[in-house]
């Protein structure tokens, strides 16, 4: 009997973690934007999220120092951009996991990660070179917003995009209820126990 409640317990969890599954990377290179010929903006609806707040142009040409890391799409901003111009919005949660960046080194960049309006997380601040670096948003928790902030936006490339979306992520009162049912679980093992003995 108490290997029977052991297996719903385990079962039950496995359940409740099903929903948190992240789906396969998804790593958008900018290669593929039909038509694109030097600073054509990237579409609003690009690689399923929304650019539509941003002004990232695309980069096709030599020229360095905004070096690609794969084939030869990266974006870029315009000179005057500003933080905002560089917001990128998920159309569904994800977890964001970084991309690469080339540029002047001068130039300085980082990840400023928001869910629900609210600034959730910063990654570190990446000096920059002629050689692509990868930066990490270093949070594993879900997105809905990424912004780029640099004081030079014009002064680099980014490449490599890369994320995870997120199915069914569970609301609050769902993990309410599925903490509350794992309560249930234990209570009635305990009793399963106590009474074999």
């Amino acid at each position: 009997m108490k290997s029977l409640f052991t297996l719903a317990a385990i079962g039950a969890g496995l359940a409740f973690a099903a929903p948190l599954a992240s789906a396969a990377t998804t790593v958008l290179t900018f290669d593929g934007i039909v038509g694109s010929n030097d600073y054509s903006a990237v579409p609003a609806s690009y690689g399923g999220l929304d650019w539509s707040a941003s002004t990232w142009s695309v980069l096709t040409s030599e020229q360095a120092p905004y070096t690609p890391h794969s084939d030869q799409g990266r974006i870029t901003l315009a000179w005057g951009s500003n933080d905002a111009d560089s917001s990128i919005r998920f159309t569904q949660p994800a977890v964001f996991e970084g991309a690469w960046f080339a540029g002047y080194s001068e130039a300085t960049v980082r990840f400023d990660l928001y869910s629900g309006g609210q600034l959730v997380a910063s990654s570190s601040t990446l000096t920059l070179s002629a050689t692509p670096t990868y930066l990490a948003s270093g949070w594993g928790g879900t997105v809905d917003k990424v912004v780029v902030s640099s004081p030079l936006h014009a002064f680099y490339v980014m490449d490599d995009f890369a994320y995870s979306p997120v199915s069914d992520v569970p609301e609050p009162a769902s993990w309410a209820l599925m903490l509350a049912g794992g309560v249930v679980i234990a209570r009635m093992s305990r009793r399963a126990a106590g009474a074999g003995r």
